[in-house]
C-alpha cells in the first residue's frame, strides 16, 4: 500500500539520514594534512605512477557517478536516489566533500498514468542509471522499469518540477540495472541498457520481449505530451543478446560505442562443469549513431553462445579465445553457427569478474574498465581498476589476447572479497584528468590521479600531505560533534513518526 506523502517523508527521513553535510565516520584531520579517510579493509593496491585516496564514506550503495557543469559529482545511491556531492579541492588527490544536497528522493519519482498504466512500488526505486543531457540542463536516471528526466540547475544544485518518463516496459527479476549514456556525437541520442530476467534466459532468444538488448533514444522527439517509448518496440536496435551489458561507452575520436558485459554463471558443456573459467566477460562493440548500420543491431550469442575463455573444456578443437562455443552441440546449434550466426566480443576478460563501466580518456588512447569481482567462483577475481590501451577507435589488444588489461586499482587480497574489500561500480573524470570511482559494498568515492612518475606498486596512502584545508572541508571536532547529535536527533523523530503515523513499528 502507497503512503501518504507527509508518511513517505518521514520515513525517508529516518532510512536516509542527513540529506546534506559530509560523512564523518573514519575521517582523520591534521594541520598539515588533507581531510581523508581511511578503509575499514586492508588499503588497496595502488599501480606505479599512480595516487589513489578515499574521499567520501556512508553513502547508500552508490552506483553510477559523473559531473555536472558546475564540478559537482553527482551520484545514484541504489534504492534511494541522487546525490549532490559538492567536493572541496585542493589539488591532487587533496579532496573532501564539503557539502552533500539530496536531489531526488526515490519514493518521490512518479508515472504518468497514460493509457491505464501502472507502476509496481520497485518500478520507481532509483538504482543505477545516470546521464545529463548535452547542455547539462536536463537530468535521466532509471529503475528497473523506467527512464525518467528532471530540470536540472547546476547553480543552485536543485531539481525543478515533477519527473518525466521517456522509458517503459523494462521491468523483469533478475538483472535489474537501466544503465543510460548520452551521446556526445549524437546530441540528444539517450542510449539504454537491459539485461536479462535469469542467469539463462530462454526468453531473450525472443526479440520482442526486449530481454538483454542494448537501445538508443532520441530525446528531443519526447514532449510534455508524448507517451513514453516502449522499450521493446522503440528506438534504434544496437544489439541484443547481451545477457547484461552494464557498462556503456562513446569512443570520443570515432563515435564508437562499446559496452562491457557480465556472461552467464554455473555453466557447464556436454555435462561437464566448466564454470570457474568460463564464459569470458566480453567487450563488445556496437557501430556508430551515425547514419550507418554497419557493426549493429546483430545477435551477439546470449542465451545460446558464449566467448571462450579458458580453452581447457572438453571437445574444444580449434577455438581459440573469444570465440562462441555453446553450452550442449548439436546439430541445429553448435560452434559453427554461433561462429557464423553471433558476433564476437572485440576483447573477453577472465570469467565472473563482472565488469560494471567504462570510460574513455578524451585523446581515445584508454578505456578504463572496473571490475565488480566475482561471487561464482572458488578463487574470486576482479575487484579493481584496470586501462586498456586503443588507438584509432580500437583496443591495440588482439580479439584473442589475454593480456589486455593493465590494473591500476586493487584490492591486497582476493580472498578478503566480497567480504572485507572495495567492489568498484562507476567511474567518472574531472576537468582535471583525474579519475572517481564509487564503491557500492562500502559506500564509498575513491580518487584517482595519474602522477607520470613511476614508483613501485604500494598500498594507497590513509592520508595525503598538502596544504592545511580550508574550514568548509573538514569540522572540527565541537562541529562534527553538533553534526552528529542533528543527525541522531532527526533520526530518531524520524523513526517516533513513522511509528505513529503507519501505526507500526
Amino acid at each position: 500500500m502507497k503512503l501518504p506523502k507527509y508518511q513517505t517523508y518521514f520515513r525517508s527521513l529516518f532510512i536516509i539520514g542527513p540529506w546534506t553535510g559530509r560523512a564523518l565516520a573514519q575521517s582523520t584531520t591534521s594541520s598539515s594534512a588533507c581531510p581523508t579517510f581511511s578503509p575499514a579493509y586492508p588499503a588497496p593496491v595502488v599501480a606505479s605512477g599512480w595516487q589513489a585516496q578515499l574521499i567520501a564514506t556512508g553513502l547508500s550503495t552508490p552506483r553510477s557517478i559523473l559531473f555536472d557543469s558546475n564540478g559537482h559529482l553527482l551520484v545514484v545511491q541504489s534504492g534511494y536516489g541522487v546525490v549532490n556531492l559538492e567536493l572541496a579541492d585542493s589539488g591532487g588527490t587533496c579532496i573532501s566533500v564539503a557539502n552533500k544536497t539530496y536531489l531526488i528522493n526515490s519514493t518521490d519519482v512518479s508515472v504518468y498514468p497514460l493509457l491505464g498504466y501502472i507502476m509496481s512500488n520497485s518500478g520507481n526505486q532509483l538504482n543505477h542509471g545516470l546521464a545529463l543531457s548535452n547542455d547539462g540542463k536536463t537530468l535521466y536516471a532509471s529503475s528497473v522499469e523506467a527512464v525518467f528526466s528532471w530540470s536540472y540547475d547546476a547553480a543552485s544544485q536543485a531539481v525543478i518540477g515533477e519527473n518525466k518518463t521517456l522509458v517503459i516496459g523494462m521491468n523483469n527479476t533478475d538483472h535489474l540495472t537501466r544503465t543510460l549514456l548520452m551521446s556526445q556525437w549524437q546530441p540528444g541520442i539517450l542510449l539504454v541498457s537491459r539485461g536479462s530476467a535469469t542467469n539463462v534466459d530462454s526468453d531473450a532468444e525472443d526479440f520482442s520481449t526486449g530481454h538483454s538488448q542494448l537501445r538508443a533514444f532520441n530525446m528531443a522527439n519526447v514532449t510534455g505530451t508524448s507517451p513514453p517509448y516502449d522499450f521493446s518496440t522503440s528506438g534504434r536496435l544496437l544489439g541484443w543478446g547481451l545477457r547484461n551489458s552494464v557498462g556503456l561507452a562513446e569512443e570520443p575520436l570515432t563515435g564508437g560505442i562499446y559496452s562491457v558485459e557480465n556472461s552467464v554463471d554455473q555453466i557447464t558443456r556436454d555435462g561437464t562443469d566448466i564454470h570457474q573459467n568460463n564464459p569470458g566477460e566480453e567487450m563488445n562493440f556496437h557501430g556508430y549513431l551515425n547514419s550507418s548500420t554497419e557493426n549493429q543491431g546483430g545477435n551477439y550469442g546470449y542465451p545460446d553462445c558464449f566467448a571462450l575463455w579458458n580453452t581447457d573444456i572438453p571437445d574444444v578443437g580449434s577455438l581459440q579465445v573469444g570465440n562462441q562455443f555453446t553450452m550442449a552441440p548439436s546439430s541445429t546449434l553448435n560452434d559453427t553457427t554461433c561462429s557464423l550466426s553471433r558476433v564476437p566480443p572485440r576483447l573477453t576478460f577472465q570469467a565472473h569478474m563482472a565488469p560494471l563501466d567504462i570510460i574513455f580518456l578524451p585523446n581515445g588512447t584508454e578505456a578504463y574498465v572496473t571490475f565488480h569481482g566475482s561471487w561464482d567462483r572458488t578463487a574470486p577475481v576482479g575487484y579493481k581498476l584496470s586501462t586498456i590501451a586503443f588507438a584509432n577507435g580500437s583496443p591495440v589488444a588482439a580479439s584473442d589476447s589475454t593480456t589486455a588489461l593493465t590494473d591500476i586499482f586493487s584490492n591486497q587480497n582476493n580472498s578478503n572479497c566480497p567480504g572485507s574489500c572495495f567492489r568498484p561500480v562507476g567511474l567518472a573524470r574531472d576537468g582535471q584528468g583525474r579519475i572517481f570511482m564509487s564503491s557500492d559494498a562500502t559506500g564509498e568515492i575513491w580518487v584517482l590521479l595519474k602522477t607520470g612518475a613511476p614508483s613501485s606498486t604500494t598500498s594507497a596512502p590513509s592520508s595525503t600531505t598538502s596544504a592545511s584545508p580550508t574550514a568548509t572541508q573538514t569540522p572540527n571536532g565541537a562541529a562534527a560533534s553538533r553534526l552528529f547529535g542533528i543527525h541522531s536527533l532527526l533520526v530518531t523523530l524520524g523513526l517516533l513518526a513513522y511509528c505513529l503515523l503507519a501505526e507500526s513499528c
